[in-house]
């Protein structure tokens, strides 16, 4: 005769869920036969007036009225102020071949890059410039580039 396919461990993991099936149903049964009862205050929280989530509702004596209109969204409107946008430089770097170079602006001594889209003229380095400027995603553009007379 040959051995029974179940061995030692196959059944006691059996009896094991079967355990837990029967303690499952043991517990399903206490609940429907002891319901809790779910008031909504009960389940109420509530927060004071120093962030703390207490069970008690807040004092209405302690109120604090805010006027609507007293509450400003965004940022404080700016004043324009006028701002020479032809600035002088000087190229300090520039690859006809592929296109591009810097331009160091003579008053803030940043570089900005120029782009052979961006020119009115034919420039080399050296050269002394007049250009405008706009942003772009990587940073200020030189924009209208002109040798400067």
């Amino acid at each position: 005769m040959s051995k029974s396919q179940e061995t030692w461990n196959k059944k006691e993991t059996e009896k094991k869920k079967q355990q837990k099936k029967k303690e499952k149903e043991q517990k399903k049964q206490e609940r429907k036969d002891n319901p809790k009862s779910s008031n909504i205050e009960d389940m109420m929280a509530y927060v004071d007036e120093y962030g703390n989530i207490t069970s008690t509702p807040p004092d209405p004596k302690k109120k604090i009225k805010i006027n609507e209109a007293d509450i400003s969204i965004g940022v404080a409107r700016q004043i324009a102020t006028e701002v020479d946008t032809v600035r002088k430089g000087t190229v300090t770097f520039f690859n006809e071949s592929k296109g591009y170079g810097f331009i160091k602006d003579s008053e803030t001594q940043e570089s900005i890059f120029v782009h052979v889209n961006g020119l009115e003229e034919p420039i080399k380095e050296n050269n002394k410039v007049t250009f405008e400027t706009e942003n772009s995603p990587k940073g200020l553009n030189a924009i209208k580039v002109k040798l400067s007379k």
